[in-house]
């Protein structure tokens, strides 16, 4: 058990989150390239102990995102993605995949995984797939038969703790975490994305691995489950939260170094992105906390969280239009920060069913009379307004 208090606790976890965003920072350039992939940044996020923190610390670890609000996990993602949108990917994934073991897990498979969590195995979580040709699990022996690709898998060839989705012969959907070996059964040549190309983003091929009957996790459909499912993308929105910022401060530095902050319109659009930069800040970290509060209905939370990462979205490419209008060209050659920080931040961005998210949450609110200060406050009182 960590003997440190909560506030060293936190205090350590951030040092090491700015160390981390500042090597990452340096290295993210040259990591900038199809076959990409920030192998130095996830060994520093080992060494410095960020691999091991979502460890629950009723077993031993930090505890990282069970924190009051989570706000300490908000400010690590958010620090991490400013250094590096690839690498602040594959850690929120890593997170990800912790969080779930834990909630699902049972004693041995906590045991198991978390000591690979502490031995340095990066983890993912991977559910997207081909239509028909997703991944299913078949009986053989005492354990199962995998058959199937996933993609879109982020890490792929480098991940060796992989939490997948797959369908059981009996019906439903399962989880299980399917040891791999790095370099094996990737292919990243579909990801011909502009941005992201750090993240060694792919397709990875399960077709004939054998696993045993202890990889799955929890009970059928578990990973669908409300809020954790859908309110779990405030996650990937501090990530990006990250990536706006670091956008903002090298248009700030650029107009610091060419001269150009006394103009009056370049300090009308660097207000406007002060504007936008603080507003996804908020919305993050109410989110994070409603998530982790549990006071609102599970629909409401869902909302919440929907309306956060379209207001991420939102921020995030008003930014980039105010940015690239006051850099200029400049900005779009290769040789700028902006250039790549801008191609990151765009293709992060673009996440799964955008519209579905924003007219599901104005569902959600049509559907009660509280008035508009008591929608978010887990005191609702339907009926009040007229």
């Amino acid at each position: 058990m960590d003997q440190r208090t909560p506030a060293d606790l936190t205090c350590d976890l951030l040092t090491a989150a700015r160390a981390v965003s500042l090597s990452a920072a340096r290295r993210a350039r040259a990591q900038d390239r199809d076959d990409g992939f920030p192998a130095d940044d996830v060994a520093d996020l080992a060494r410095l102990g960020l691999l091991a923190a979502p460890v629950p610390s009723a077993l031993g670890g930090a505890g990282l995102g069970e924190e009051p609000a989570a706000r300490t996990l908000v400010d690590v993602l958010r620090l991490v993605g400013y250094g590096s949108l690839a690498l602040g990917r594959l850690y929120e994934g890593h997170v990800n995949a912790l969080q779930l073991i834990a909630r699902y897990g049972d004693p041995e498979q906590h045991a198991r995984w978390f000591a690979d969590a502490r031995a340095g195995h990066l983890f993912g979580v991977w559910n997207t797939e081909p239509s028909g040709g997703g991944l299913v699990l078949a009986e053989a022996g005492a354990g199962y038969r995998l058959e199937g690709v996933k993609t879109f898998a982020s890490g792929a060839g480098f991940v060796t703790r992989a939490l997948v989705t797959g369908r059981s012969p009996s019906g439903g959907v399962v989880m299980l975490v399917v040891p791999l070996v790095p370099g094996d059964r990737a292919d990243l040549s579909p990801w011909q994305a502009q941005g992201m190309r750090a993240s060694a983003t792919g397709t990875l091929d399960f077709d004939g691995l054998e696993v045993s009957a202890d990889t799955v996790l929890g009970d059928r459909d578990d990973y669908f489950r409300q809020p954790d499912f859908s309110g779990g993308a405030w996650r990937f929105a501090a990530v990006q939260l990250g990536g706006i910022e670091a956008v903002l401060d090298a248009w700030r530095t650029h107009l610091v170094q060419l001269g150009r902050g006394t103009d009056p319109h370049q300090l009308s659009r660097l207000g406007e992105g002060l504007i936008a930069v603080e507003g996804a800040r908020q919305w993050v970290t109410r989110a994070a906390a409603l998530v982790a509060d549990r006071t609102l209905s599970t629909d409401r939370v869902v909302a919440f969280v929907n309306l956060s990462r379209l207001a991420v979205e939102k921020a995030g490419l008003d930014l980039l239009q105010l940015a690239q209008r006051s850099v200029g060209l400049q900005g779009f050659l290769r040789t700028h920060p902006l250039e790549r920080l801008s191609r990151d931040l765009a293709t992060y961005l673009r996440q799964p069913g955008p519209d579905r998210a924003l007219t599901g949450a104005a569902a959600e609110i049509l559907t009660t009379r509280d008035i508009a200060g008591d929608l978010w406050t887990g005191d609702q009182r339907d009926g009040v307004a007229a």
